[in-house]
């Protein structure tokens, strides 16, 4: 009898897992009349405070940072000029390349096939100093004006690896936004009479762009990163990039923690702005195939 009244009197205690949440609960509840940005924006302001702690207790020369940012900054022009050739070039063999992945001609699939899947599988570190170094020499041994032809200085040699490099990875984006148009496209530009290379100009590469600029814009924001590789060819002063200014700096001057931090700010900034940029166009691309409802994008169902 004690027992069943004792146990009748005991108050049950809730698990941890329930108490933690209906704490989460609560905050939830007392936050939601919090907008999200703004809560977002609290979140990025507490990163920044913490950054700045511990910025201030590393103690990093700061007049020597303020001194020769200047001389690191104004390596970021040739940081973009190298990315936007790189780009340009591997938006062409990324292009030449879907299309021989998708003809029906055994030597266009063969050749495509061995450039993606050598550069794919190789270094991209390796194929600069493949095409730095090892291409005068095979220039040398045919001899004539290919010694001077295939002998190229650090800046060309790097941007022909980054383009032949990303090309390889793009043929696979660009083949995917060819074949994401419907085969009644092409059909209906067959029936009017259209040649091969009208029906692609005309018909299906303007569908497969809207398919092919968010990951293009993706790569190339990688690229603009993996333009510190090419540093390692070595470049006269006129033309070093972001990297390559910050590495001889602080080496000098014995300051490559301060250098190099300078530089992945730069790198940071640069890449935001270009994510800034790639989404307003992302969005401008989407319009016609997102519907809109209260301001936001519904997705269609499928």
């Amino acid at each position: 009898m004690r027992t069943e009244e004792a146990g009748a009197g005991r108050t049950a205690r809730p698990p941890t897992g329930r108490r933690s949440g209906g704490l989460r609960e609560r905050l939830e509840l007392g936050t939601a009349r919090i907008p999200f940005r703004v809560k977002l924006g609290l979140v990025w302001i507490g990163i920044f405070v913490v950054l700045g702690i511990l910025f201030a207790l590393a103690r990093f020369d700061t007049p020597w940072l303020r001194q020769h940012y200047w001389f690191i900054f104004r390596g970021l022009p040739w940081t973009v000029a190298i990315s936007v050739m790189a780009i340009a070039l591997a938006s062409i063999l990324a292009l030449l390349g879907a299309l021989g992945r998708i003809s029906k001609n055994s030597i266009a699939v063969g050749l495509t096939g061995f450039y993606t899947s050598f550069f794919r599988g190789t270094p991209l570190i390796v194929q600069m100093f493949l095409i730095y170094l090892a291409l005068p020499q095979v220039g040398i041994a045919l001899g004539g004006p290919w010694a001077r032809t295939l002998t190229l200085d650090p800046l060309r040699a790097g941007v022909i690896a980054l383009g032949l490099n990303y090309g390889a990875y793009m043929t696979e984006i660009f083949r995917a936004g060819i074949q994401s148009v419907g085969h009644g496209q092409s059909e209906a530009a067959e029936s009017l009479g259209m040649t091969y290379r009208q029906k692609m100009r005309r018909i299906v590469l303007p569908q497969a762009v809207r398919v092919i600029i968010p990951p293009t814009g993706n790569e190339f924001i990688a690229m603009m990163k993996d333009s510190a590789l090419v540093s390692f060819l070595g470049t006269v002063v006129a033309q070093m990039e972001i990297f390559r200014r910050a590495q001889l700096l602080g080496r000098r001057d014995f300051r490559p923690l301060e250098a190099l931090l300078a530089a992945a700010v730069m790198y940071w900034v640069l890449t935001t702005v270009f994510q800034y940029f790639q989404g307003r166009l992302e969005r401008r691309l989407s319009r016609g195939y997102v519907r809109e409802v209260a301001g936001k994008p519904e997705v269609p169902p499928h």
